[in-house]
């Protein structure tokens, strides 16, 4: 902590517990370069039509590329129709802008009876950098449906080397 800032037993009780882990949580993310692992779902360019009168893209926009790319992560692990039941945890880092490159990555991190919760991140990178930052991610939860709109079982086996799968093992062959 700087000279100039509270001392963090003040801010807890200023702010709230819950509140000021957040802060620190920001803060620590601030300090250590990120980057993100594998290949991204889904990759755009942020346009003008997506954006405020003031050129920060809409929040909602970059809800609905996430959506389409743990979607699409969903089907391909389920082999078929799946539906969103829930987003946790969006958390909003920093602004995109017209014209940033937005690449969406994705991650399975459980697969039950008839669901799939995945881990999407969105990266921007601008148009004169090479550097991205991650602005946002959050947690999806999709349900696999048959043909008749009814939920099924999703398959707990198969050939499913390329993707979100496989994303999850390069990690835990880097941390070995």
């Amino acid at each position: 902590m700087l000279a100039n800032e509270p001392p963090l037993k003040t801010l807890r009780f200023l702010l709230g517990a819950s509140e000021c882990d957040r802060i620190v949580r920001l803060k620590a993310m601030e300090e250590r370069p990120q980057s993100p692992t594998g290949e991204p779902l889904i990759r755009t360019i942020a346009m003008p039509a997506d954006a405020n009168p003031s050129g920060d893209i809409f929040g909602g926009w970059l809800m609905a590329q996430m959506d389409l790319t743990a979607g699409n992560a969903a089907a391909r692990r389920a082999r078929g129709r799946c539906v969103t039941a829930a987003v946790d945890g969006m958390v909003f880092h920093h602004p995109v802008f017209v014209g940033h490159e937005v690449s969406l990555y994705a991650d399975l991190v459980r697969t039950g009876r008839t669901s799939l919760t995945i881990r999407v991140e969105a990266w921007r990178r601008s148009p004169i950098e090479i550097a991205m930052q991650k602005v946002t991610e959050a947690t999806f939860t999709f349900v696999a449906m048959d043909e008749n709109r009814i939920p099924r079982l999703v398959p707990q086996e198969g050939n499913y080397e390329r993707g979100v799968d496989s994303r999850r093992n390069r990690r835990a062959a880097h941390r070995a």
